[in-house]
């Protein structure tokens, strides 16, 4: 893979961890202790707010999984190691990058 390619994908990784962090700023405060004060809030209400909560509480983990693999393809692409399959060494389809540039294994190694 040629170095404008690289950079391309470098661009992509860092575009999704910076989404990756501004989700993490908006869920925030969705994600917070939910008060349970009738007097402001109604009794749906609230429990919308409980539902909202728990939704981005279940988002997190994927959220810290997507960031971990991201940041390892950027290890990988410091360290020269990015597009090549770490089963086999061969080079991994492009077109598989531009699905996910976390892939570490082209489609033979993820076969078997």
């Amino acid at each position: 893979m040629d170095s404008s390619t690289i950079a391309e994908f470098l661009n992509l990784i860092e575009e999704k961890l910076k989404d990756i962090s501004l989700k993490d700023d908006l869920c925030e405060e969705a994600q917070r202790t939910v008060e349970l004060d009738q007097q402001t809030v109604g009794r749906l209400s609230w429990m919308d707010a409980l539902q909202v909560q728990a939704m981005a509480q279940a988002q997190q983990p994927r959220r810290d999984k997507e960031r971990t693999v991201l940041s390892f393809a950027l290890k990988r692409i410091s360290e020269s190691e990015f597009g090549y399959c770490d089963d086999c060494g061969q080079p991994i389809e492009e077109a598989r990058f531009r699905l996910n540039p976390a892939f570490t294994n082209c489609i033979s190694g993820v076969r078997g």
